[in-house]
């Protein structure tokens, strides 16, 4: 059986190109790009202004979205938890979470992660990058209302498919039309990544997990080799330069790890003069290995970072009752 082509991942002027080699004229690539990315219409029947000898032909030839949603989870607080399989059978999550009149979605960039975090469900295994429209799918999947807030902070290291990425952003921006600002790309610090980022003339924000005040805890809790501290934080400061928009920097507090006052003094020490914002994220469980601090060490640790002209936020845990949070995330395989 011929393969489907997926929609999703192509952007206005490749689906000009797609329906010009069917013989149509371009201008229906363009209504094509409008369902399916400003419209969110899936079903080719539904695209009432493209001729029905188009439809049916795109029917036996094409797919919209990549990915097939076969399960939903959702969590007591709201939060949404979507499983997906992919074309080849591996599957991926994304998660919705609702701000009152505000949402935000959390993609997954690859299926699993090779980084590694010890303490991250994500990374108990690795199988492949995500394409583009496998990216974007994602977000038309869980998106509720126009401009959301898009965070790559799902499963997988974003900057090591940074060309899926770099589409993604693109058709994100352009063919959804959410706003750069609303997106936020999180890495553990690939700095010729975040270099190249920098680059792409998009105001995309940035957030860097650190989850360490030096490199000697950084790498007990990373399988993966990292670049030192001091180049992260300098390729974060070029970032800024360029784009003008404040770094976050993610710390998962881990206890009796890295949740210590003196931690929370080194952290100030070492970001003392960028441009930043701390989120703390107590931990979430997922191996036995850790445990969450208590919350009166959670608050004593922020409130050494504010006495230490650090801005800083504990993140609020959503779908934890549905394996959505932080770190939960897992790679699935389905079969048939």
């Amino acid at each position: 059986m011929t393969e489907l082509t997926a929609l999703v991942g192509l952007t206005t002027q490749e689906l000009e190109a797609f329906v010009e080699q069917l013989g149509e004229p371009r201008f229906r690539g363009r209504q094509l790009a409008m369902w399916i990315y400003r419209k969110g219409v899936t079903a080719f029947d539904a695209m009432t202004d493209l001729p029905e000898a188009l439809r049916g032909r795109l029917s036996e030839i094409a797919i919209v979205n990549p990915l097939q949603v076969v399960d939903v989870k959702a969590s007591l607080d709201g939060t949404v938890k979507y499983l997906s399989k992919l074309p080849d059978g591996e599957a991926i999550e994304c998660v919705f979470i609702p701000h009152g009149r505000w949402e935000t979605i959390c993609v997954s960039t690859q299926v699993g992660c090779p980084v590694g975090c010890r303490f991250c469900a994500s990374g108990e295994s690795y199988a492949r990058n995500l394409t583009a429209g496998e990216i974007v799918g994602q977000v038309l999947i869980a998106m509720h209302r126009r401009n959301p807030n898009v965070v790559f902070m799902g499963m997988g290291e974003p900057l090591l498919n940074f060309e899926n990425l770099a589409k993604a952003l693109r058709l994100l921006n352009r063919e959804v039309g959410i706003g750069a600002r609303r997106i936020t790309v999180s890495t553990v610090g690939i700095v010729q990544g975040i270099h190249k980022l920098a680059q792409l003339g998009m105001q995309v924000n940035l957030a860097v997990s650190l989850h360490a005040p030096n490199d000697e805890i950084r790498q007990r809790l990373i399988r993966a080799k990292l670049p030192p501290l001091s180049e992260v934080l300098s390729v974060c400061r070029d970032y800024f330069r360029v784009t003008k928009r404040r770094i976050s920097f993610e710390y998962v507090l881990l206890m009796g790890i890295n949740d210590s006052a003196r931690h929370a003094v080194e952290l100030a020490k070492l970001l003392k003069g960028m441009p930043c914002h701390v989120n703390l994220i107590p931990y979430n469980m997922v191996v036995a290995d850790f445990e969450r601090p208590p919350e009166g060490v959670i608050e004593r640790f922020r409130r050494v970072l504010v006495e230490n002209g650090i801005a800083v936020t504990i993140r609020r845990e959503h779908g934890s009752d549905i394996h959505g949070a932080c770190g939960q995330l897992r790679r699935h395989h389905l079969k048939g």
